[in-house]
């Protein structure tokens, strides 16, 4: 059964709840195939026994996919519409199911916590802090040999990252794409909003001297994976 824990704090409701279940009911086949290359790589870290916990869980895409891998998943989110969706489509998961709106950046778990911890589909973007923060959070929560994982978009992907947002703007989800300021990984729209990557080369840096083993590699050319052991 899901329990859902409203936590108090401010949260951004503008793209979330059925918006942002729209958002993904509208991925074109190459955007739907690195999503679901993202949840079987997630899928191949856990154990039945594991400790899940996913940032930035949205209306539960994810969490729904890795219920019948694990008994215990917790997933957290700014918006309280998602966490309500959430709740909803995982009602029937046998295991527990802990949903809580919660910033990323101060998580309200002891210290190793989770056997694993996961940010996909650059969530390490678009929650729009400090991302040397947001890992070592995410670290801090995690069992020694435990994962923590953390995804963003491949330099492959563009063509169709960008077909899939100009399909959002077209169904108003987000703003007009601003095309003279779009290009070198960022997708800046007329309304202010901005969708940026981290590339190999940055996901080492912000990992600098974190974990015992840090691998970070380009999964079936569309995702960008940062795998941790902690």
């Amino acid at each position: 059964m899901a329990a859902f824990i409203k936590m108090s704090g401010h949260y951004y409701d503008a793209l979330s709840g059925d918006r942002l279940r729209l958002c993904y009911d509208l991925t074109p086949p190459a955007v739907r195939k690195y999503l679901d290359a993202e949840v079987r790589y997630i899928l191949r870290t856990i154990t039945a026994n594991a400790r899940v916990l996913e940032l930035g869980c949205g209306y539960g895409r994810v969490l729904s996919a890795l219920a019948p891998a694990t008994c215990r998943l917790v997933g957290i989110d700014l918006s309280l519409s998602s966490l309500g969706h959430a709740r909803r489509g995982l009602s029937h998961h046998a295991g527990f199911v802990g949903l809580v709106q919660m910033n990323a950046l101060d998580l309200g778990f002891r210290a190793a916590s989770f056997d694993l911890v996961c940010c996909p589909q650059n969530g390490i973007s678009a929650f729009h802090v400090d991302q040397r923060r947001l890992i070592l959070a995410a670290v801090r929560v995690a069992a020694p040999g435990g994962r923590v994982l953390f995804f963003s978009y491949a330099d492959e992907f563009w063509p169709h990252r960008l077909e899939w947002f100009r399909i959002q703007a077209a169904h108003g989800l987000i703003g007009p794409i601003d095309e003279a300021a779009t290009g070198n990984g960022t997708i800046a729209c007329h309304d202010g909003f901005r969708a940026t990557t981290v590339t190999p080369a940055r996901f080492n840096e912000l990992t600098r001297g974190i974990g015992t083993v840090v691998s970070v590699s380009v999964l079936e050319g569309a995702s960008v994976v940062c795998d941790i052991t902690v």
